[in-house]
């Protein structure tokens, strides 16, 4: 059985900082989540459109998913796997971690 790797939010900051275009990050929080704040440089693809999106994202890019606090997004880091994806990462914390490590919020 393969596991997703959980990332940390200055592991996140310093992957984005050194190389931005090898990572696709994902909010799959609702749009009213979304709307209060999210990760610069997100894409918001709530849970429920994510199966219909599959075929569109790259295989080959880093994607880092996250939601709130983690618990979605490690359920669907597990759905990635299963569905062939080599590199797939868990915010460890989501969006609250990264508010609370004072990062910027769009």
């Amino acid at each position: 059985m393969r596991v997703f790797m959980e990332i940390e939010v200055a592991e996140l900051f310093n992957l984005l900082e050194k190389d931005k275009n090898k990572v696709k990050l994902i909010d799959i929080r609702n749009s009213g989540e979304y709307d209060r704040g999210a990760i610069p440089g997100s894409e918001n693809l709530p849970v429920h459109v994510l199966s219909e999106k599959i075929d569109e994202l790259d295989r080959n890019k880093i994607l880092v998913f996250y939601c709130q606090v983690g618990i979605r997004s490690a359920q669907i880091c597990a759905y990635f796997l299963e569905n062939g994806f080599k590199h797939v990462h868990n915010l460890r914390g989501g969006m609250h971690a990264w508010r609370q490590s004072g990062l910027q919020v769009a």
